[in-house]
């Protein structure tokens, strides 16, 4: 989850995720859409500790003031993906799937309006 200014692009998301990864971090205060997100999905599904049944597949999960990474347990239910996509759309974040490298946008934004 990526808590990027309006109008980031997926090839703004890639850079960051290149710059986290080579451990190029912002310091700043996080941004209040990821701590909304954040107490949400974890309320839900909790992260610390993560106890039987998490769909976390490696907790707690890692956070910045810019993103969120989920690493998800490959046989999570259905269920975990539509409350992440749900309430990304609901925070206004920009989801990257560090499978195959896509970006979207945050679902709500593909909504016709």
């Amino acid at each position: 989850m990526w808590a990027l200014a309006d109008g980031a692009t997926p090839e703004d998301v890639r850079a960051a995720v290149q710059r986290c990864r080579q451990g190029q971090h912002i310091e700043r205060h996080p941004d209040p859409r990821l701590v909304g997100f954040y107490r949400a999905i974890t309320a839900r599904y909790p992260d610390r500790p993560a106890g039987p049944g998490t769909p976390w597949a490696v907790a707690p999960l890692h956070t910045a003031a810019d993103h969120i990474e989920l690493n998800l347990d490959p046989g999570c239910a259905d269920q975990v993906l539509l409350d992440i996509e749900r309430l990304a759309g609901e925070c206004r974040l920009m989801l990257f799937d560090a499978q195959d490298g896509s970006v979207y946008p945050p679902p709500a934004a593909r909504l016709p309006g």
